[in-house]
């Protein structure tokens, strides 16, 4: 397409936050950069900052909610005074400037959490995911499910919503070799399930543990490791989780060069989580890895690995350690999953992921394409 000046606002980016919002930003950042669009990305520096000058960043109070009120007016003001073909918001937070500026833009809602659990105690979220949803011209999200939540909870015609998903990296796959190495260095010596990523009361890793531990009745050398940083709620109870578990190894945040190989030296990959997910980027990575994945049956993660890994009913430990055991003593039950998804990870590349963001671009200047 033509190129287009491009103003995307997103409260955080990657690597000064690693959660998937912020990777996704990053990310697509990249490869409209890369396709020449001239883009300025508007953000928060929250650790080391960037060394991208297109990448405009200011200091805020490092807290849950001091730093509106500066990121809000600074970028507000700056959008009153510049003009750009594109603005695109990243979730509700990175939309707040824009509505403040009362422009026109499109939204990327990645989730529904606020409104399916109690994780964010924000004041207000509710409120401002529904005004982000009202107040685009166009929506992203990463899934049809979650089209037709953020449709229901947040009361917006379905027709403005359009299926963007997420892109994998090309350096997401299999590392045997590696991942012995990881398993000798780590003292692993029977089977290994792992889990990684962000450690909150939703994802279900108390689920995962407990699974672990029925699991271990049968499979008595399989091993759990587990990877990822515990949200400040989470940070008490996880220190309380190593001590009562001696046997599962809580490695912490793990560098993204070193994922490929944990995902490589697992049996399998455990996810657990029993609402909002959007999508479900760790599962995709690990099937690229070519580890097995076995994840609670939301409607995300049905829609996105379809038919490629192995689903069972949230908050039911028994349940997913009936799964683990089969994948332990039934190992081709995964292997088959893996062998026969090359062409469901085709669609989530980067490329293919910047190709329908931009088609939403064209629609959203030029009407239907």
């Amino acid at each position: 397409m033509e190129k287009l000046k491009i103003c995307h606002v997103s409260l955080a980016v990657y690597p000064d936050h690693r959660d998937g919002s912020a990777k996704f930003e990053r990310n697509i950042y990249e490869e409209l950069k890369a396709r020449g669009h001239d883009i300025i990305l508007l953000t928060v520096q929250w650790a080391e900052g960037f060394q991208d000058s297109n990448i405009h960043t200011i200091d805020v109070p490092n807290s849950r909610f001091l730093w509106v009120p500066k990121y809000s007016w600074t970028y507000r003001n700056y959008l009153k005074s510049n003009e750009f073909d594109i603005l695109h918001a990243n979730g509700s937070r990175g939309a707040l400037p824009i509505i403040l500026a009362k422009k026109k833009y499109v939204t990327h809602i990645h989730d529904v959490g606020p409104f399916q659990t109690s994780f964010s105690a924000i004041p207000g979220l509710k409120w401002l995911e529904r005004k982000n949803a009202r107040k685009a011209t166009k929506i992203m999200c990463g899934a049809q499910s979650v089209r037709t939540e953020i449709s229901e909870y947040m009361n917006v015609d379905k027709n403005k919503i359009t299926v963007v998903s997420v892109g994998i990296d090309p350096q997401f796959k299999p590392e045997p070799k590696k991942g012995e190495i990881l398993k000798e260095k780590l003292r692993l010596k029977g089977p290994v399930m792992f889990y990684v990523g962000r450690i909150a009361f939703y994802k279900g890793v108390d689920d995962i543990i407990k699974a672990y531990h029925i699991a271990r009745k049968e499979i008595p050398d399989l091993s759990c490791v587990i990877g990822g940083k515990p949200t400040i709620k989470m940070e008490p109870i996880v220190e309380k989780w190593k001590d009562e578990n001696p046997g599962v190894q809580f490695v912490g945040i793990i560098p993204d060069e070193d994922l490929p190989t944990y995902y490589s030296m697992a049996d399998m990959f455990v996810t657990y989580s029993y609402a909002s997910e959007g999508f479900g980027i760790t599962p995709v990575e690990s099937l690229s890895c070519g580890t097995p994945v076995i994840c609670s049956d939301l409607p995300a993660y049905k829609e996105v690995l379809k038919n490629q890994a192995t689903f069972v009913q949230p908050r039911n430990p028994s349940l997913l350690a009936e799964q683990i055991v089969k994948h332990v003593k039934i190992p081709e039950m995964g292997i088959d999953k893996v062998k026969s998804a090359a062409p469901l990870l085709q669609n989530y590349s980067w490329k293919e992921v910047v190709n329908r963001i931009e088609s939403v671009y064209s629609e959203y200047l030029y009407g239907e394409i």
